[in-house]
């Protein structure tokens, strides 16, 4: 082979390269192409167990629905999507209305004291909108005693008086809370079955109670909770 024929074989075999390498370019973008594609046109997936600290659901355009939380990141309170300071030393999850604003949840925590007793707690809550809960499902038990229970609140209108506004703070601070009670249904620290019935200032007026040697009683109290009139089980 000449001089000019070897020249001539090299410049085929360059040729040869590029087309090759423009081969295997193009190959792989389509490769990765169709990767790409195929994980964002499925995004479903399944897993055995999921270790997490906090898992927030929000919708498309970011709207926060919900949140699951241990007690280090769990979430301060949310108010239209922002969320404001409002350390709670529990763990659980929290639940958010269309507008991204807490409107209940389900918290708990639990532990020995130093003097040896159980400090606990869950509670299961329903908001009013914008503002606080008018239902709630409570256990506590706290330094020996403990009670149980369904209770139903008067809540201040959350348009009216939002939760953590001004207004809000300003009435609490003078003694006008945006809750008042008005039925509890549970078990009491002194260990009555009890039905209380409380008025518009959250004063008890009728307790419907059995206690726990099984003696039965409809008290009427007045407004200083002192019982006016005593239907026992035994007249």
């Amino acid at each position: 082979m000449d001089q000019k024929e070897l020249q001539q074989e090299i410049s085929r075999l360059k040729k040869s390269q590029r087309r090759l390498t423009l081969y295997c370019a193009g190959a792989t973008i389509i490769a990765l192409s169709g990767i790409l594609m195929g994980s964002m046109s499925n995004r479903d997936a399944r897993f055995d167990v999921i270790d997490a600290e906090r898992i927030n659901i929000k919708e498309p355009d970011g709207t926060i629905r919900m949140t699951i939380s241990n007690r280090s990141r769990f979430p301060g309170a949310f108010i239209k999507n922002k969320e404001i300071k409002h350390p709670r030393p529990v763990a659980g999850m929290l639940f958010f209305n269309d507008e991204g604003t807490e409107n209940g949840g389900l918290i708990f925590n639990g532990a020995l004291e130093k003097a040896g007793k159980p400090s606990s707690g869950l509670s299961l809550t329903f908001d009013r909108y914008q503002q606080d809960q008018q239902m709630q499902l409570l256990g506590v038990d706290d330094g020996g005693k403990h009670f149980a229970g369904l209770t139903f609140n008067d809540v201040a209108d959350g348009l009216d008086r939002p939760v953590f506004s001004e207004k809000d703070t300003r009435l609490s601070e003078q003694g006008d809370y945006a809750i008042t009670k008005r039925v509890f249904l549970g078990k009491s620290p002194s260990k009555n079955s009890v039905l209380r019935l409380l008025d518009g200032d959250g004063k008890a007026r009728l307790e419907l109670k059995v206690t726990k040697a099984g003696q039965a009683e409809i008290v009427f109290l007045d407004e200083e909770g002192n019982p006016a009139k005593v239907i026992s089980g035994e007249q």
